[in-house]
């Protein structure tokens, strides 16, 4: 006689099974982010149950800088190997040269670890395929790289941090980098394939960025403190889905953007503290012809509940952003210590095109700004107006700015807006934006139409 099979127990076990999930394999959260425009929700990657992964058990060794970037290099092939697993740095001093993410993979960073990244140019070769300043390129590996990887993060309570013997020494700009750099506008503008576009050079000197994700889908960044940058500190560029919290970042260098979403969309940004020798967060979109050509807008990217310390902008938007960038929520920030020049900065010229609208900033505290709490302007050109031409004119129509409930303590100006004749800046609403004391003229308006002041 044949055991009568208990229908309900085999359900309970079917369930039981499917949702304990494989310990190897990546599960997604889902992160619902509130914003006065339609926010898809975020999927960020949970390596809670993964194996951890301890890069001394794959041979790295303190100070030995080439044994423990193989180590980190095999613990991550492992962790992709098994389809997900966690790369732990313990407590100490770990010298490395460049870390290549793949995916189903978490750098976790244990409390009282520093990943220290050497200085050493060489470290960052062969050339990858990255961007500098909104033109695609080969170039110099970034510290931390990730192409084309899904659900990848970077945890802990750790530091990572770059040496800057070498980069200092780059950061000026001699004629050898600016020719680099016009010889690199001139093959995006004539749209010379990628993989010709070879800047690494004993003269360009185009300084990697510190972290990149470039084309990366599911990112989730958490916990660790960035100390030093050579370029921008956090580039996503053509990435989805990516959450950004609890990060400390300090880097005072030249063009040390904090977190630049490029061409990128799904991104939150939160409880997080920046201090930066440029802008603390900058959207960008591309450049020119090469964010044409990808056409992929910079969109649906909130920032909310940030300190900067120190920085050029809290929010800029541009000047690359050919690619256009619409739904950007900037809430509850604070600016202290030190004074940045505008609290929102959008900057375009007549090169550019892409567009700007429904960008949005609310519940903002901040101590003086150097100019004012909003600046637009759309004849920035910087030094390239006269070293490179004009190959295609395409204005940037800008339009739908809403600001809400934002304080400063000493300002210029309230508003700066310099639209285009050609194409006005359209409907700027400021609600409930005051200053303690203002220097000069409280708003200043060139080719605005539908400007309006709310006062509650």
């Amino acid at each position: 006689m044949k055991p009568k099979l208990n229908l309900s127990w085999l359900i309970i076990f079917i369930i039981f099974y499917s949702c304990s999930g494989d310990p190897g394999k990546v599960r997604l959260n889902e992160i619902a982010v509130d914003a006065p425009f339609k926010m898809p929700t975020i999927k960020i990657p949970d390596f809670s149950n993964s194996k951890q992964l301890l890069i001394t058990d794959f041979g790295a060794v303190q100070g030995d800088k080439d044994k423990t970037t193989q180590a980190i290099k095999d613990a991550i092939d492992e962790a992709n190997k098994i389809g997900g697993g966690t790369v732990v740095i313990p407590e100490g001093e770990w010298l490395t040269g460049k870390v290549h993410f793949k995916s189903n993979v978490n750098l976790h960073l244990n409390e009282g670890a520093v990943l220290l990244f050497s200085e050493d140019p060489a470290d960052y070769l062969p050339p990858v395929q990255s961007s500098w300043e909104g033109m695609e390129c080969y170039n110099y590996s970034p510290l931390i790289y990730a192409f084309e990887c899904e659900n990848i993060a970077i945890t802990g309570k750790g530091t990572l941090k770059a040496k800057m013997d070498i980069w200092k020494k780059w950061f000026a700009r001699p004629k050898p980098h600016m020719a680099a750099l016009v010889r690199l506008y001139n093959m995006a503008a004539k749209d010379v394939p990628v993989e010709k576009r070879q800047m690494v050079a004993d003269s360009a000197h185009l300084r990697p960025q510190f972290i990149q994700f470039n084309r990366c889908k599911n990112i989730l960044l958490d916990g660790v403190s960035i100390r030093n940058s050579p370029f921008w500190t956090i580039h996503l560029f053509m990435s989805e889905n990516a959450v950004i919290r609890n990060v400390d970042v300090k880097a005072l260098g030249h063009n040390n953007d904090g977190v630049d979403p490029e061409m990128s969309r799904n991104v939150l940004i939160e409880n997080s503290s920046f201090d930066q020798g440029d802008d603390a967060i900058s959207v960008k979109s591309g450049r020119n012809r090469d964010a044409w050509r990808l056409n992929t807008p910079s969109k649906n990217i909130v920032v909310r509940n940030c300190t900067v310390k120190r920085g050029h902008q809290l929010m800029a938007i541009g000047s690359e952003l050919s690619g256009g960038v619409e739904n950007v929520l900037v809430e509850n920030c604070t600016v202290n210590t030190r004074p940045v020049k505008h609290l929102l900065y959008i900057k375009t010229n007549e090169r550019r095109g892409g567009f700007v609208k429904n960008i949005f900033m609310k519940n903002v505290q901040a101590e003086r700004c150097r100019n004012g709490i909003l600046g637009i302007e759309t004849d920035v050109l910087y030094q390239w107006r006269d070293i490179v031409p004009t190959y295609e004119r395409r204005l940037t129509p800008i339009e739908d700015i809403y600001l809400e409930n934002v304080h400063a303590s000493a300002v210029k100006y309230i508003s700066r807006i310099m639209g285009n004749a050609e194409l006005p800046v359209e409907n700027v609403v400021l609600k409930n934006i005051t200053a303690d004391k203002i220097t000069g003229e409280k708003y200043i308006n060139e080719n605005v139409e539908g400007f309006k002041v709310i006062k509650e």
